[in-house]
């Protein structure tokens, strides 16, 4: 989003002086959300801090509310809408801030790859699983065909969910976070296939074995690093812990000491020894910030790799959105259709019903 030009070139100091006092005006009737992969100078003013699920979980238990700041990116916004009450107004503060893994899978794609597997499977062969950084739509899409959604933290829970009820799945939208759960749990490469939305039914994969096929969608901060990084870290220091995010890809994942999502990697380290020599392998702000926080540890980033959309929310973003809400003005209001958030939520409830 274009920022007037009253906001562009001001003073760091005097942004965060301004931002500070607007949120002082409106007392508990605003909360804002920072998730890990800011950076600092918005991250400072979040009242809550988390990965995507858990920020938009923490703001539909802030019932007093009534405007929800969401520092990230588009598809966490439509999650926390869609979790908190009607009278409760969300803003993204950046408006034009969409997850590109997200962007990768579409209701309508979807439903072309669904039919196509249903055709080979038979009708009620399959469960339709997608990752919680995906659009409201493809939830609503889950949801209504008695799918589900599952987190970095519990994909192999919701898989086993579904494989227990004799079911295959269709995965969105990222190949590599669904390819190392299916090979976690045990299954072998000839049971997962890939579904490329960009060929000709999805490039006829061979689904006949299949139990699982995998969106080809991925994390381009997660997709930056390389089995080769691994290799150097350890050269670097011997004994060095590598942990990684499961977008990775599989080789990644496997030459690692360790894999999990944002919140488990955050926990690992707080858990780890003064002293411990850790590499990070997932979006470099949350692991300078985790480097800051825990000066008793090495820990360094695999490689840095950024999140660009998560930049796109800078402290001026922030700054305009509150100041422009003191004036009764919603700036990047984010809203999600009712039957779409119906079945959305339908996808959410089961996710959250499943035991890990």
């Amino acid at each position: 989003m274009k920022l007037p030009e009253a906001y562009t070139g001001l003073p760091r100091e005097e942004m965060f002086e301004r931002i500070r006092a607007a949120k002082a005006k409106f007392g508990p009737d605003l909360i804002i959300l920072g998730h890990y992969y800011q950076q600092d100078d918005v991250f400072q003013f979040a009242d809550f801090r988390g990965d995507s699920l858990e920020l938009s979980r923490a703001a539909a238990g802030q019932k007093q509310a009534k405007y929800i700041v969401f520092c990230g990116v588009g598809f966490m916004a439509e999650t926390a809408a869609m979790l908190c009450e009607p009278y409760q107004k969300v803003l993204l503060p950046a408006q034009d801030a969409p997850c590109p893994m997200a962007l990768m899978a579409n209701a309508d794609d979807a439903a072309q790859a669904w039919d196509y597997l249903a055709a080979r499977w038979g009708q009620d062969a399959a469960l339709p699983i997608t990752y919680q950084n995906s659009s409201a739509e493809l939830k609503a899409f889950c949801g209504r065909l008695d799918g589900a959604v599952c987190t970095s933290s519990n994909a192999g829970a919701v898989f086993r969910w579904a494989f227990g009820q004799g079911k295959r799945i269709l995965f969105f939208p990222d190949e590599w976070l669904g390819t190392n759960t299916a090979l976690a749990l045990g299954l072998r490469r000839d049971e997962i296939a890939i579904w490329d939305p960009g060929e000709r039914d999805g490039g006829e994969p061979a689904v006949a074995a299949a139990r699982v096929v995998a969106w080809k969608g991925y994390c381009h901060v997660h997709t930056r690093f390389t089995v080769a990084q691994v290799v150097e870290a350890r050269r670097q220091y011997p004994g060095a812990i590598v942990i990684v995010h499961p977008e990775c890809p599989v080789d990644v994942v496997q030459a690692a000491d360790r894999n999990g999502s944002t919140s488990f990697i955050v926990k690992q380290v707080q858990q780890a020894p003064a002293g411990a020599v850790l590499f990070i392998g997932t979006e470099c702000n949350m692991v300078y910030r985790l480097a800051r926080e825990h000066p008793d540890k090495t820990i360094l980033p695999l490689t840095k790799s950024a999140c660009a959309t998560m930049a796109r929310t800078t402290p001026a973003h922030l700054l305009f959105c509150l100041e422009r809400l003191l004036e009764g003005e919603l700036v990047g209001e984010v809203t999600v259709p009712a039957e779409t958030r119906r079945w959305a939520n339908v996808a959410l409830e089961r996710m959250l019903a499943i035991r890990a």
